[in-house]
């Protein structure tokens, strides 16, 4: 009896041991990941939710961190806030599934915030038109939209794609397809963008992975306004970011796009973005090289370009802007800020006038960082790799 109770106890001891080891383990290495975390420099947007290990739980913090003209996206949150999570990759452009994101995005009314139940490769028949007052939540899992048809964001207003990998996409013939809040409706002829703004407001574009489509990755159309393009890595594309649909349509001088944060390389050509007739304020990008140019623009646009490292191709093109004549003559106002230029890039200004401030509301406003911080800062654009332990 004595010796089973002194094996018991020995036991004891053992498993307390080995309970202690596991916890001072896990505290440390929680210890070192939030200690990396504190020592990586991160933009305000990042800062506003990175930093909380409980951001699974608090999701909706998120709408809280946008910058630049989109504002604050608080729109898209509160008590009457529909949780939509997709389970199911299939997609039916007429009549979708509970549980594919197609009926997340176009069915549901009201305020909805869709997460993904795992990883998942969703090929769309048609290009999802995304109902105001959505999010796309795609943190915590490695969610791609591609192959075949993307997403479009088509007369609506307050909306949030975050976290996808968008890729191949491809042009799409006229057909009929569920819109918004379940109507269905013909859609016109697609190009193959990976994001199309069609007349859309309050828009916020963040932590994106976008590439090698077969139009363009990101467009800004139609008298679309007050968007926010942030943190997301562009590469492999010839044409990359449009603002403004065409030169004729001059509903587009209302435009105003804030673009920060975002890397663009490498193995981009132009457009990053090209700006028609309305204003953009370009802050604290990366740009790793072009083809033919980096911004560009007609018919009268106005471009703060600030505090960006633009990073000349070692052969080739090495001035950062072009412009499109028009025959009238230099009606474009380009004008460059604390920006740095490495490699021999070189930055075409407009001679004479003031430079056109954003004029932020109070709740658009941000500082704008020392050109220095740039890599650091973009470092983390694209799709986050989130651990398990809640790390992002």
């Amino acid at each position: 009896m004595t010796y089973q109770i002194v094996n018991f106890i020995l036991w004891y001891l053992i498993l307390v041991v080995v309970s202690i080891s596991f916890f001072i383990s896990n505290v440390s290495s929680s210890f070192a990941k939030h200690s990396k975390m504190e020592g990586l420099e991160m933009n305000v947007i990042d800062q506003c939710w990175r930093v909380n290990p409980e951001w699974r739980r608090y999701r909706s913090q998120l709408a809280t961190c946008s910058v630049g003209y989109a504002g604050k996206m608080i729109n898209n949150t509160g008590k009457d806030l529909i949780r939509y999570k997709v389970t199911d990759p299939s997609d039916n452009p007429i009549n979708p599934k509970p549980g594919t994101l197609r009926y997340g995005a176009s069915r549901i009314q009201g305020k909805v915030w869709i997460t993904f139940q795992r990883d998942m490769h969703i090929k769309l028949q048609k290009s999802i038109l995304v109902s105001s007052f959505t999010t796309i939540d795609g943190r915590g899992v490695n969610v791609h939209i591609g192959d075949n048809a993307c997403l479009m964001i088509f007369k609506a207003t307050n909306i949030i794609i975050h976290g996808l990998r968008i890729h191949h996409c491809k042009p799409q013939v006229p057909g009929l397809v569920m819109g918004p809040y379940g109507k269905i409706i013909s859609l016109g002829h697609v190009d193959g963008d990976a994001i199309r703004l069609v007349t859309a407001s309050n828009i916020w574009i963040d932590h994106n992975t976008l590439y090698d489509c077969q139009d363009g990755l990101l467009d800004v159309t139609r008298g679309s306004t007050n968007v926010t393009i942030s943190n997301n890595w562009f590469r492999e594309q010839n044409k990359v970011m449009l603002l403004g649909h065409d030169d004729g349509y001059v509903r587009d001088k209302n435009m105003k796009v804030t673009v920060v944060y975002n890397y663009f390389g490498p193995n981009c050509h132009q457009r990053m973005p090209r700006i028609r007739h309305g204003y953009a304020h370009v802050v604290n990008n990366l740009y790793m090289g072009w083809v033919q140019y980096a911004i560009g623009g007609s018919m009268e646009p106005s471009l703060k370009s600030e505090a960006n490292l633009f990073i000349a191709p070692t052969s080739g093109r090495k001035e950062v802007t072009w412009r499109k004549s028009n025959g009238i003559g230099d009606t474009w106002k380009f004008h460059s800020v604390g920006d740095a230029f490495e490699n021999g890039a070189s930055f075409m200004e407009t001679k004479g006038g003031n430079v056109r401030k954003p004029n932020y509301s109070f709740e658009q406003r941000f500082k704008v960082a020392n050109v220095k911080s740039v890599r650091s800062l973009t470092s983390s654009s694209g799709v986050l790799r989130c651990s398990k332990n809640s790390i992002c």
